[in-house]
């Protein structure tokens, strides 16, 4: 079930930015939601994957198929801080353990690449906090993400796009409309 969007931004307030760990997360969850993006696609990400300025980033999803997808102000914002000498920068280690870790978009706190597991206890942590529920998980943010953009009128097509399905039909069963914007449909039609 996903997330309302006041919910979502319950989960954004609730990450509050005092070390550089912090910025992190919040990067974490704002690329996570703005792009609909899979925990694998996000922790496997690597720097150069990434273009601040366009606000693009290339995905790798499943079977490896790579995509472009866009990303709003917000999450630019989030990850232009992450990248500063405040954020990630600040949690650069010594020496690198592989060039894999050094490459790496997101880090853990001993400076290696961020796992799949410890990326899914960061949302965990925050949607508790956030009280939107302890059944909060990376999925329910590309849930939410694809809902929201339906709601506001996204095409079902570029949805498609943005997630990666090969089939529109998983796109259908994947994302719920809401029942007011098939109201909102309906009168306007």
């Amino acid at each position: 079930k996903p997330l309302t969007e006041a919910q979502v931004t319950s989960l954004i307030d609730a990450v509050v930015v005092t070390e550089p760990v912090h910025r992190r997360d919040l990067a974490l969850i704002e690329l996570l939601y703005a792009t609909g993006a899979r925990i694998s696609e996000a922790v496997g990400l690597s720097i150069g994957e990434i273009d601040l300025g366009a606000r693009l980033v290339r995905l790798y999803g499943k079977g490896s198929k790579e995509r472009i997808v866009p990303f709003g102000s917000t999450a630019a914002s989030a990850l232009d801080d992450w990248f500063s000498p405040s954020g990630r920068v600040a949690m650069v280690p010594d020496q690198w353990r592989s060039r894999s870790d050094a490459e790496a978009m997101f880090l853990n706190t001993r400076g290696g690449r961020l796992s799949r597991q410890a990326a899914w206890a960061v949302i965990k942590r925050y949607g508790v906090r956030a009280g939107v529920g302890r059944e909060l998980s990376p999925h329910v943010l590309r849930h939410s993400c694809a809902t929201h953009l339906l709601d506001h009128g996204a095409d079902l097509r570029v949805v498609q796009e943005m997630l990666g399905h090969a089939s529109i039909s998983t796109t259908q069963i994947y994302t719920k409309v809401s029942q007011e914007r098939l109201w909102d449909v309906y009168r306007s039609a």
